[in-house]
């Protein structure tokens, strides 16, 4: 490693982009830059009210180059030769309409502005109707169900669902799609310089967790059963894939165009795509016996199993269990909630009502120091509502919550179900709903322990990153508490980079596999949270309570 001793990890999260130039000797991080993207900021594209959410192509392209360019800036002059390598990971299930040379059609210049055109992000929830057609059909065509390594139930989160929604409420872009393409594939396509759809290397971690593909039937669902869901989709089956790889492998050189762009030397290696969950739990650390929870405005909860532990088994209600999916050779199990942070941000944003509406309509104030005041209160809600929350005793007849704002992804993906408030009082305080919202999403990380357990995945120790885990002791420790089980954080604040940059290594070839990679270059852990034994027992049996609340919710309404 005297002359190639870089490798770059790119994560393209929710909000912005993320760029490491990590060290592949022992994955030292030598410098970062992120890049918000610039529509996605200004609230382009999305219609929350109907739970679309759209990131246009071009918010990705420039805020990559920006990123990469950014963190190279930080290092010495020429630093850009060193770099062997570079992995990507990505949000996902996050698919577009594409050309037939895998060219998104928001790129041209008649759908520019389409958001059906455009990259539909992992949150958006506008294919409700056709999710439930799907899981209908799979159990009920009188073929092979093909939701069976998905959990068994479908999400609206997910590829096929989504083509379906954008075939039926737009025609123009259902005649001009030849294919379809992940964002975790288009990223490392744009990279290499691909122009055809048909040479693009697809993820097995997309494939697997959200498109049905499994070698069981020789790769995606039959042309017969996809045609019974929509016929919009016949013929796209044979014009989308039918091998996948798995994210050590080498999805080709670096382009020309993109190594000029970038400052780095033509023909590196950029590795198979994957998504973030997956790659940050190699950042992580993950071994067998691990959940590691990536804790942000959702959580995803990964597990890799060897293929003995898992035999023949069917494990029910989650996202999917993969060969290969995560490190080769063991399969990829995930699990998450839909909203995490989010659940959070949402009552913050009720707080924030007067603010927004009563206080930005004073005419005593210019508009400079009102948003700069807005800005600030909002900036010290959470802070203010953890102290007080933190006060609040434990008590088991206390303020319930359901965290299914954002509908469930696991156990038994439903994104139609909804969050609930039971016990409030004329005494309930925002603190008090704080607490109970908090208690709830942890409440929801321990049905997705119990689900995994009594499916007899054993669960040995609980690893934690992202967000929430570096920057909210409470919430940690509450959820320590409800899992009955101490929880280690990752040091890394860029764990997903961090595991794009060790799949760089190995598809460039610095070490012989992953595994060696993985044992030199992922994060060490910066604290421990360990579970209070009183607190837990009192969790047991307001834990459930939630569940008779969420049976409830899910019967009724």
């Amino acid at each position: 490693m005297e002359r190639a001793d870089l490798v770059i990890g790119i994560d393209f999260g929710t909000d912005s982009v993320r760029a490491v130039v990590v060290n592949a000797a022992d994955g030292r991080e030598e410098a970062t830059d992120v890049c918000d993207y610039p529509r996605w900021k200004q609230g382009l594209y999305c219609d929350p009210a109907v739970n679309q959410f759209r990131h246009h192509p071009l918010d990705y392209i420039e805020s990559m180059e920006a990123a990469v360019k950014g963190a190279l800036a930080k290092l010495p002059p020429g630093t850009g030769e060193r770099v062997a390598g570079i992995g990507v990971d990505t949000t996902g299930s996050t698919p577009c309409a594409v050309d037939r040379e895998g060219r998104p059609l928001a790129l041209k210049e008649e759908f520019a502005t389409n958001p059906n055109a455009m990259f539909v992000l992992w949150k958006d929830h506008t294919a409700v109707r056709e999710t439930e057609e799907i899981n209908y059909y799979a159990r009920n065509w009188g073929g092979r169900d093909f939701t069976c390594y998905e959990g068994g139930i479908y999400s609206s989160e997910w590829f096929w669902a989504k083509i379906m929604h954008v075939y039926r409420h737009d025609p123009q872009v259902q005649r001009a799609a030849y294919s379809w393409l992940e964002l975790c594939d288009w990223i490392p396509a744009l990279l290499t310089g691909a122009e055809d759809v048909h040479a693009i290397k697809r993820s097995r971690c997309a494939a697997g967790h959200k498109a049905m593909w499994h070698p069981d039937w020789g790769g995606l669902p039959d042309e017969e059963f996809l045609v019974l869901l929509e016929p919009a989709l016949r013929g796209l089956r044979v014009r989308l894939y039918q091998e996948t790889y798995t994210m050590d492998q080498k999805a080709g050189g670096l382009s020309q165009e993109w190594a000029r762009r970038l400052g780095l030397r033509p023909g590196i290696a950029v590795a198979v795509g994957g998504f973030d969950a997956h790659m940050g739990a190699v950042g992580g650390g993950i071994t067998k016996a691990t959940l590691v929870k990536i804790m942000g405005t959702s959580t995803c909860d990964i597990m890799v199993a060897s293929p003995e532990e898992v035999g023949g088994k069917l494990i029910k209600g989650i996202c999917g269990q993969v060969d290969g999916s995560v490190l080769p050779g063991m399969i990829g199990l995930e699990a998450g909630q839909s909203a995490y942070g989010d659940v959070y941000a949402w009552f913050r944003e009720i707080l924030s009502w007067p603010l927004k509406t009563l206080f930005k309509k004073n005419p005593r104030l210019d508009e400079k120091t009102k948003d700069l005041l807005i800005a600030e209160v909002r900036e010290k809600i959470f802070s203010a509502l953890t102290r007080e929350a933190m006060e609040l005793a434990v008590d088991e007849n206390s303020l319930l919550a359901l965290d299914w704002l954002n509908g469930r992804r696991t156990p038994d993906a439903d994104q139609s179900v909804k969050g609930a408030l039971a016990g409030l009082t004329l005494g309930t305080t925002p603190a008090g709903i704080f607490r109970a919202l908090v208690e709830a999403t942890a409440f929801g990380a321990r049905a997705i322990v119990d689900r995994f357990i009594e499916e007899g995945i054993a669960i040995e120790q609980v690893i934690a990153m992202g967000g929430i885990a570096k920057k909210n002791p409470f919430v940690m420790q509450v959820t320590a508490d409800v899992l009955k089980m101490p929880i280690k954080v990752v040091r890394s604040e860029q764990a997903c980079a961090l595991g794009a940059a060790i799949f760089a290594a190995a598809a460039a070839g610095l070490y012989p596999s992953v595994y060696e990679a993985q044992a030199r270059m992922a994060s060490d852990f910066s604290e421990a949270y360990i579970p209070n034994g009183e607190k837990a027992e009192i969790y047991d049996r307001l834990y459930k309570k939630y569940l008779l609340l969420g049976r409830f919710v899910e019967d009724r309404f």
